[in-house]
């Protein structure tokens, strides 16, 4: 049987998704895009998301496809009428679903039973990039937030289980490794370890590769904050940290129920940027939280120019319905469209100064991802986008020099070394 993977979300959601095709492929189904049967992986994190379920939705039932809804939506919001679910704690049922689903029934999996989804059978959306699940759901419990709905409290990977996985995935020639889960900050705060921890173990796998980590909140770092800089600094690891305030006005971050400050935010940030100078500090922000003035959205945009983050996730607040924040009264769109718009022109502006200091760099780059106009993506140490001219092999190690720089990305020639070794 072909079967068809469509997947929303973040890269949990696709490791999901990886996961239940290795299961289907190990029992001899063939994994296509052109499939009666579709399995989609959805995701409940805002408004436009869910949207963009509903439309896609309709138009697989238009064209007569048998259809599994797995992931987020059906966790959160129960078993489902018409179609057959499987939530994101059953992934092992995907195959149960679709026989049963071919019979005409309609079979619900949304069990919760925390257990470790790694060293399972999977195939790797992107060859060289193995996505490794190091929790389950997170400890804290944001007021705007629909995703602990759907994944829960916090169940850490054992640390054997997950170097295990990640030894593997780069002996079978992963070449990237993303650590991912709802919180990374909080791994391992269940069972008396830490991030940290598991960093050290990682980099001692003898293989070469690069780790990326995923996102982690500001509210456990303090903890182990001088132990998580020391071992970034590891060269297996990029130089990368993506870490969420979402607002810089502690009135809305209370409201949020987000359990820092804009201060700890900002020593966080401070004290990385201090050991690591070259570090790449990727946040995230809502615009238009129904508490929010127009006064502390000046506060947040005072914190951008202050901490000068080379990437920010920009939202438009979404009442997601179930939390407390969808109960609160609203800001008119206008408004979270203006405040949405200022804010990415400030972002554009400091990210633009900031990409401009790495020109004349020379170094290596690891090519992952296929351009068009015959150019190719790469990314460096510090996990920057570099874009090269020409056409190489994904996983591809080059030596290049930044000639120009954008807002999003780095602009390199490749040097007479890397040519003459292609």
């Amino acid at each position: 049987m072909k079967v068809q993977f469509i997947t929303q979300g973040c890269s949990a959601n696709q490791a999901d998704s990886e996961i239940m095709a290795g299961l289907l492929k190990r029992k001899g189904y063939e994994i296509t895009d052109d499939a009666k049967t579709v399995v989609f992986n959805t995701c409940t994190v805002k408004g436009p998301t869910e949207s963009f379920y509903r439309r896609k939705l309709k138009k697989l039932e238009e064209e007569g496809k048998k259809i599994i809804i797995a992931g987020c939506i059906p966790q959160a919001k129960g078993p489902l009428k018409d179609h057959s679910t499987v939530g994101n704690f059953q992934l092992e049922k995907i195959e149960e679903a679709i026989k049963e689903t071919a019979k005409g029934n309609v079979v619900s999996f949304l069990e919760r039973n925390h257990k470790s989804r790694l060293n399972l059978p999977k195939i790797r959306s992107r060859e060289t990039i193995e996505i490794v699940p190091i929790s389950d759901g997170c400890l804290s419990s944001c007021s705007f937030c629909k995703t602990k709905h759907a994944r829960g409290n916090l169940y850490s990977y054992p640390e054997k289980d997950i170097v295990r996985h990640i030894s593997n995935a780069v002996r079978e020639g992963a070449k990237e490794i993303w650590l991912t889960s709802q919180d990374s900050s909080a791994y391992g705060l269940d069972n008396k370890t830490n991030l940290a921890e598991l960093l050290k173990k990682i980099v001692e796998i003898p293989r070469d590769f690069r780790l990326r980590v995923g996102m982690a909140n500001p509210d456990y770092f303090k903890s182990f904050l001088d132990e998580f800089i020391e071992v970034m600094k590891n060269e297996k690891i990029f130089k990368f940290c993506h870490i969420p305030v979402q607002s810089g006005n502690n009135s809305v971050l209370k409201d949020m129920k987000r359990n820092y400050t804009v201060e700890e935010y900002k020593r966080i940030v401070r004290k990385i940027k201090k050991e690591i100078p070259e570090i790449n500090i990727a946040t995230d922000i809502i615009c238009g939280f129904p508490t929010e003035t127009k006064e502390q959205f000046n506060d947040t945009l005072r914190l951008v120019k202050e901490t000068r983050p080379d990437i920010i996730n920009i939202s438009r607040f979404w009442p997601r319905p179930g939390t407390p924040a969808a109960r609160m009264e609203q800001i008119g769109g206008r408004e979270i469209k203006k405040r949405t718009r200022l804010l990415t022109e400030l972002f554009r502006k400091v990210a633009e100064e900031n990409n401009k200091s790495w020109l004349g760099w020379k170094g290596k780059i690891w090519i992952n991802e296929k351009r068009k106009n015959s150019s190719m993506l790469g990314r460096n140490f510090a996990y920057k986008q570099v874009v090269v001219p020409g056409t190489f092999k994904i996983g591809q190690e080059l030596d290049v020099e930044v000639i120009d720089s954008t807002s999003f990305y780095l602009r390199a020639k490749i040097l007479e070394k890397s040519i003459s070794s292609v």
